[in-house]
């Protein structure tokens, strides 16, 4: 990267653009620190200008959805973190339900239930955006993304096109994209139904939550993946870390595969947490747990040994 990367992608693309920008207020852990550069593109244009320039310069490339399952580093992150509008792509009258991959996940639902589609009551509960639900393959005990998903629209430097959701490799909270591809609109195949019933589910899959998961403070949703025929949570609370806390940051007492902010939390302090209950759950068990939580940013090596960044 040039010491004038910043003043060139300001000057090549149109959008809102944000230099040394804090990320801690747009997760929904409210952790990490700035980005070097935030950028919102104008349209698909600027954004297709984006990655061309990101791609000439040597520039690193983050993508940043709704926030939710997000851990930045107390560094920040190093290049520009793309952040897309809800309204980057006009909708397209005749496929109400091709939306775009900015849009909260609500609208999902929002919109299925006006056309009186039903399928997607899984959604009700996950926050952030479509793209990052697509990314992910976001999802509940009743449903994932897999199960609604059609086709997704993908930029790339080079352009922009449709992929069929068999083409995605969808596996549990998982996803394969394009290398450097960003999710720009999402279309799903939902079924006719009674939309009354629909919405007794959601509500019903709602309340579960909030009996169940600490929705009353800053937190990124499940950390770990359930491994094969177990719950992360169980395992975490079996090696005796449900309600433990370092600095400001705890295991809920509430459901112990959840990490809550208790105000001031550091990016550190999360990954102290995570770290023991692997290392325990590890030595008891012989269960290696994995990350559902993105890090992203720059971390310490010794920090995220064996876990994903990126």
């Amino acid at each position: 990267m040039t010491p004038s990367w910043r003043d060139e992608i300001a000057r090549r693309v149109r959008g809102e653009i944000q230099r040394d920008a804090p990320l801690a207020p747009r997760t929904t852990i409210r952790v990490g620190g700035p980005a070097d550069l935030l950028v919102r593109p104008a349209d698909p244009d600027a954004l297709a200008e984006l990655l061309r320039a990101v791609r000439e310069l040597g520039v690193p490339l983050s993508i940043l959805g709704g926030g939710a399952n997000t851990l930045v580093a107390d560094r920040g992150v190093r290049g520009v973190v793309l952040r897309l509008p809800a309204d980057l792509v006009p909708e397209d009258p005749a496929r109400p339900l091709l939306l775009g991959a900015g849009q909260p996940t609500s609208r999902l639902w929002i919109r299925a239930h006006a056309l009186g589609k039903v399928g997607m009551e899984f959604v009700a509960g996950i926050p952030g955006t479509l793209g990052g639900a697509v990314a992910m393959n976001a999802g509940t005990r009743i449903g994932e993304m897999k199960d609604v998903v059609s086709r997704v629209e993908v930029a790339t430097a080079d352009g922009a096109g449709f992929l069929d959701a068999r083409a995605l490799g969808f596996a549990y909270r998982t996803c394969r994209l394009p290398a450097g591809g960003v999710v720009t609109r999402v279309e799903l195949a939902l079924r006719d139904g009674d939309v009354r019933e629909s919405e007794r589910v959601m509500q019903a899959d709602r309340d579960h939550r909030r009996r169940t998961q600490p929705l009353d403070r800053p937190t990124f949703g499940s950390t770990f993946v359930n491994p094969p025929g177990d719950f992360a949570g169980r395992l975490v609370e079996e090696v005796g870390l449900k309600g433990h806390r370092v600095g400001n940051a705890t295991w809920s007492p509430v459901h112990a595969n959840f990490v809550s902010n208790l105000g001031g939390a550091t990016a550190g302090d999360v990954l102290a947490l995570v770290n023991l209950a692997r290392s325990r759950v590890k030595d008891r068990f012989g269960v290696v747990l994995q990350t559902e939580v993105r890090l992203l940013g720059e971390f310490l090596a010794d920090e995220v040994a064996g876990l994903k960044v990126g």
